[in-house]
């Protein structure tokens, strides 16, 4: 069976950090673009980060220089760390993944894969 699965949220103060993980089985991530997404109570789902198939990697702003995706090929994961967290970043934080045509710099538009999600909750 072809998923993704998260893991590592949880509750953290506000300054504090957290890494998350996406991992795959069935298949390999190495030739995927993985990005992770968050959605937050009452918002839509939105774009925080991505790397691509040829190791480019893509931040929004609101987390640029606090929140820093890498890929784990021996592990066949995902990382996005994330410090300095801030009460706006609780939400669920999903991954979604694609294994694109050609090389790609920037973030994917369509996913074939998605995770169920890890609650990220920033609270004193």
């Amino acid at each position: 069976q072809l998923q993704l699965v998260e893991s590592g949220g949880g509750l953290v103060q506000p300054g504090g950090s957290l890494r998350l993980s996406c991992a795959a089985s069935g298949f390999s991530l190495d030739d995927y673009a993985i990005t992770w997404f968050r959605q937050a109570p009452g918002q839509e789902r939105k774009e925080i980060s991505c790397i691509t198939n040829i190791g480019s990697t893509n931040y929004a702003d609101p987390v640029k220089g606090r929140f820093t995706i890498s890929r784990d090929s021996a592990k066949n994961t995902v990382s996005l760390q994330m410090n300095l967290l801030k009460l706006e970043d609780t939400a669920v934080y999903c991954s979604a993944a694609v294994k694109p045509s050609w090389p790609r710099h920037s973030c994917p538009l369509e996913y074939d894969y998605w995770g169920q999600g890890t609650q990220v909750t920033v609270s004193s």
